[in-house]
């Protein structure tokens, strides 16, 4: 034990009641603060041994700024997206909403272009300033507030790596129908057991296995383009237009912007290491080519899959029955690749692993910006127990609740409207787009940083303007049910908005009665 910390229990003996005795305690209290400090010691020191990443959510200083490269994590996102849950989202375009593939596929660019925004744009505070994510939110939605969504945060990223594991899950079960087939536990445990492998490591093993992930997700893709094209079950569909078909638009548009814009809360993990001189153009450039050229091509390709459903009655019947990756199997192995289609469906379900990345990551640097004791733990340590918490939860899920959670999830998905919000006009407006407004010292100082009344009087507004614009299956907000005959979906349209005119509103009140 450190001579500090024996002096410190010494002067805790010495202070002694007036009988005589030692308070139990302190002295207790004491010694369970040291045995902690001592386990996160044993656990930094064991980590590092074996190469992984240490630093957590303290601030990055310019000696151990030293990725030079904007392609690291420009490849990072484009590889993250390159994956089948990317491809899934855009195939709910014809069949969920009922939009020909030309409507999907104009809706899909329209809404990347504007989700991919905030993300490489919040990706240049990372270089800027050294500072992850959450502890951003900080100085953009005060202490207290941001605490909150790095907590909403650690859920989120939870609950994607979930349902992404799951649909991998039911991807490998198809193969090998005539034999031993993968159980769907198994599938999940495969999917998070090489999750694990490449997030424990940290920053640089997860950008060198980003940097070549794509290749066989890119190769399966041009096979599917491929096989759709020699099946001749490609469609554009009939084009229609009013009320509904706009309704039906917007409800679409609001899932593929809630997929490209949930990642502005990962956005500064991936830069942090980066010089602070990094032309912010380049880093805004680059991060923005690559991920919409990865979730438009992703997409796109899953709304052409879909409307094959249309003219195959087999194609609508896998679909039907086992969602996209049942209809992806056929594709790929019934009269067509069969053992070359069933290995390119496993290459393709652990595509995953690229996708589930940036969630387990991020949960780690997450968990630590929610409470102070969680912090002492090593980022490693916090990334192995969210994937421990995503098995727990995606192999019971597999079986009786999916549906649940990804109603869940879509409601969890609105927040991310709110965040940008916030985030954008904190820094836009009173921080007059200055990186030297930031004073990073302040990181984890509550009487130094915002705290937080204004940032919250707008969440609240802004979650109200969320219920009362979605359309959902289980839920259809007041205004949303009024767009076309099955409504349409302005939940994060509503919410952002709201969020961004009241605080506005009342930051200025803020600053003026509380001083920060």
């Amino acid at each position: 034990m450190p001579e500090s910390e024996i002096q410190d229990l010494e002067k805790i003996v010495g202070n002694k009641h007036l009988d005589g005795t030692v308070s139990k305690t302190e002295f207790s209290s004491k010694s369970e603060s040291i045995a902690t400090e001592e386990s996160s010691l044993f656990l930094h020191t064991w980590i590092s041994n074996l190469n992984a990443e240490t630093h957590g959510i303290d601030p990055v200083t310019d000696d151990l700024k030293t990725d030079t490269s904007v392609l690291h994590p420009a490849n990072m996102w484009f590889s993250a997206n390159l994956v089948l849950s990317c491809l899934t989202t855009g195939a709910l375009g014809p069949p969920v909403y009922g939009l020909n593939f030309g409507a999907s596929a104009l809706t899909i660019i329209f809404f990347n272009m504007i989700g991919v925004l905030p993300v490489a744009y919040f990706s240049i505070f990372g270089a800027k300033l050294g500072l992850r994510q959450m502890v951003l939110s900080r100085y953009f939605m005060g202490y207290w507030t941001g605490r909150f969504f790095s907590l909403v945060n650690v859920i989120s990223c939870v609950g994607w790596c979930v349902l992404n594991t799951i649909c991998s899950a039911q991807v490998l079960n198809m193969v090998n129908q005539n034999g031993h087939q993968c159980p769907l536990w198994a599938g999940c445990l495969i999917i998070l057991g090489g999750t694990v492998l490449v997030t424990f490591f940290g920053y640089k093993v997860i950008h060198n296995y980003e940097r070549w992930s794509w290749i066989p997700n890119f190769a399966i893709f041009l096979i599917l383009i491929a096989r759709m094209k020699m099946s001749g079950n490609f469609t554009n569909g009939d084009w229609t237009s009013g009320p509904t078909t706009a309704g039906n638009v917007l409800s679409f548009g609001c899932a593929v912007y809630g997929y490209a814009a949930a990642w502005a809360t990962y956005a500064a993990d991936y830069t942090v290491y980066m010089p602070r001189n990094t032309s912010k153009m380049k880093i805004f450039i680059f991060l923005y080519m690559g991920l919409f050229i990865a979730l438009v091509f992703s997409m796109m390709l899953g709304a052409a899959l879909a409307m094959g459903t249309y003219t195959d009655s087999i194609w609508s019947e896998y679909y039907n029955n086992n969602g996209i990756g049942g209809l992806i199997y056929c594709v790929l192995v019934r009269k067509s690749l069969h053992g070359f289609g069933e290995f390119c469906c496993v290459v393709f379900a652990l595509s995953t692993i690229a996708n589930n990345c940036p969630n387990m990551y991020t949960i780690a640097l997450s968990v630590q910006a929610t409470w102070e004791p969680l912090a002492k733990l090593p980022r490693a340590f916090w990334t192995v127990a969210g994937n421990c918490a995503a098995l727990a939860i995606a192999i019971p899920a597999c079986y009786y609740y999916e549906s649940f959670l990804e109603y869940f999830m879509n409601t969890v998905a609105y927040y991310s409207a709110i965040y940008i919000s916030l985030g954008l006009a904190e820094h836009f407006i009173f921080r007059r787009n200055d990186f030297r407004n930031y004073n990073i010292e302040d990181w984890n100082n509550p009487s130094k940083l915002p705290l937080g009344i204004a940032s919250a009087i707008a969440l609240f507004v802004g979650a109200f303007g969320v219920a009362l614009g979605m359309n959902e299956t289980f839920w259809t907000g007041e205004i949303g049910r009024l767009i076309g005959e099955n409504g349409g979906d302005i939940g994060l349209e509503l919410g952002g908005s709201w969020a961004f005119i009241v605080y506005v509103a009342v930051r200025p009140l803020e600053l003026k009665y509380v001083g920060r």
